[in-house]
């Protein structure tokens, strides 16, 4: 059964009541069927179910490597012209709305909201009218706050003005009914979910990947700072600043599966390989992290760690040459597969050549790796995405400084030089510019430092950049993806301009 937005099923099991009214003497349970009356019971049901609220950012693993491709970081690679199609025209700027990568991110960011919302309709009553309370209670319910911003916030970032529901799951009456809302209201329900959020969430989790107040504080500022409040934004992110973080001394260590959630992690989009999937039809819905596979070199053989891949999403000579001798960062960005060949003659590498847009450069961060998957292997890859570092907080945090109403660029420089005293391992790469000059060294060292997480397409978007950087980049029409074709056809959505 789908709905207005096409969100599957919230969960396979569950029976829509209101398909069944018409039978007025009708038990769904005569027919073995579970309703969502059987359902938030008891407190293991909303703990579990929180749990569902998680899954859908695993399937949201292709919008890292579009925040590369779409940009001047990366190009898709692949067998030829017409492997991985959506990706190739988001490189090449001919994507159109039928481009399916942007359907999936879509479908699966308002299913992780469909979820949330379900929780959120019921959090004071069941669907029964009974009150289900429970230590914890409210610091479960900030996790749920956050998850929904963070769906909403990749939806505005990718499409701008998006349908904004929130008191409650869509059923099939709802078709139809719900039109684009604004981006600033959208971002307005995103900082009050991110402020609630904060409000009830714990400064630590046991449990690795379970988000944080220092979670929901990060990703505010950067909300914040994607609308140009940076007063704000900086004193949000003086919280997460002076946290429990630290930078971890070897670059390359944070990209290591001995590197998850470690000293530097503020919030990682989970993957694992325990639960083999083999699910081809729906490639990026399991529990692994799919892209990963694409990143790999095609046809590699050899004893190197290293596992072959697809050859797609090829770091540009362009990054390449941008980052200054000696910084660690380099070498742990991307592999130079002939130079690593070299330097290495006792793993006997062989390998095809990337048949097409090759760069001879590949993706060390996401690089897979052997013995880091399981079932299907390309389907498996355990690698969590490191989606917001404390390095990131402190370049947020700089630019905040910087842009604020009374800037301050002492505070601007000592975080953004915290990031390259790391990068270098001395101090003698310190930046000492103050303003525009100060501002543009922090948008340059985001690209070095993020690079191939998926931020510099958004970057250059919302700092007026992308136009002179990007080429195919047209000014008025691609600062946005279009909207999936089939909400335009079957929500009646309008266009996003240009499309």
């Amino acid at each position: 059964m789908k709905n207005l937005l096409h969100i599957t099923g919230l969960f396979i099991t569950i029976v829509l009541l209101s398909s069944c009214k018409k039978w007025v003497d009708y038990d769904p349970h005569e027919d073995y069927n579970i309703t969502d009356l059987d359902y938030l019971k008891t407190t293991d049901d909303y703990k579990t179910m929180t749990v569902s609220v998680y899954s859908p950012l695993q399937w949201l693993n292709q919008t890292v490597p579009i925040g590369d491709i779409a940009s001047d970081n990366s190009v898709t690679g692949g067998e030829n012209a017409s492997d991985v199609l959506g990706l190739q025209q988001i490189d090449d700027y001919t994507h159109t709305p039928n481009n399916d990568y942007l359907t999936e991110i879509w479908k699966s960011a308002y299913e992780g909201i469909n979820r949330a919302n379900y929780l959120t309709q019921y959090k004071d009553k069941n669907p029964t009218g009974l009150s289900v309370d429970f230590s914890g209670k409210d610091a479960l319910y900030g996790e749920v706050y956050f998850l929904r911003a963070y769906y909403y916030f990749t939806l505005v970032r990718f499409f701008g003005d998006v349908p904004l529901f929130y008191e409650r799951r869509l059923n099939m009456s709802d078709s139809r009914t719900l039109k684009r809302s604004p981006q600033a209201e959208v971002y307005a329900q995103i900082e009050k979910d991110l402020n609630a959020a904060i409000a009830a969430l714990p400064t630590s989790n046991p449990q690795a990947g379970r988000v944080t107040r220092y979670s929901a504080q990060a990703l505010l500022g950067k909300v914040l700072i994607y609308q140009n409040k940076f007063d704000a934004a900086a004193t949000m992110l003086e919280n997460v600043v002076n946290g429990p973080f630290n930078l971890v001394p070897n670059f390359a260590d944070i990209f290591l599966q001995s590197g998850e959630n470690g000293a530097e992690s503020v919030f990682e989009i989970q993957y694992s390989n325990l639960f083999p999937y083999y699910n081809w039809g729906a490639a990026t819905r399991g529990q692994g992290n799919y892209a990963v596979q694409q990143c790999g070199i095609r046809g590699l053989n050899g004893s190197s760690p290293y596992a072959p891949g697809w050859s797609t999403n090829l770091p540009s000579q362009d990054l390449a040459n941008a980052y200054a001798a000696g910084d660690q960062r380099k070498d742990a960005t991307i592999l130079d597969i002939e130079a690593y060949k070299t330097a290495h003659p006792e793993y006997n590498i062989s390998y095809q050549v990337a048949p097409y847009k090759n760069t001879g450069l590949y993706n060390q961060k996401y690089l897979p790796r052997k013995g880091e998957t399981s079932g299907q292997p390309e389907l498996n890859y355990l690698n969590n995405y490191r989606t917001i570092r404390f390095a990131e907080v402190l370049l947020l945090a700089a630019e905040a400084n910087n842009r604020a109403t009374t800037a301050n660029d002492a505070k601007a420089r000592d975080y953004l030089n915290r990031v390259r005293r790391r990068a270098f391992r001395d101090n003698l790469h310190d930046v000492t510019a103050s303003g525009t000059a100060l501002k543009q060294a922090i948008w340059d060292e985001r690209r070095l430092e993020l690079a191939m997480e998926g931020d510099r397409f958004f970057d250059l978007v919302r700092t007026g950049r992308a136009a002179t950087i990007i080429t195919g980049f047209k000014a008025g029409k691609n600062e946005l993806f279009p909207i999936p074709q089939l909400e335009v056809n079957i929500s009646q959505l309008p266009q996003n301009p240009g499309y």
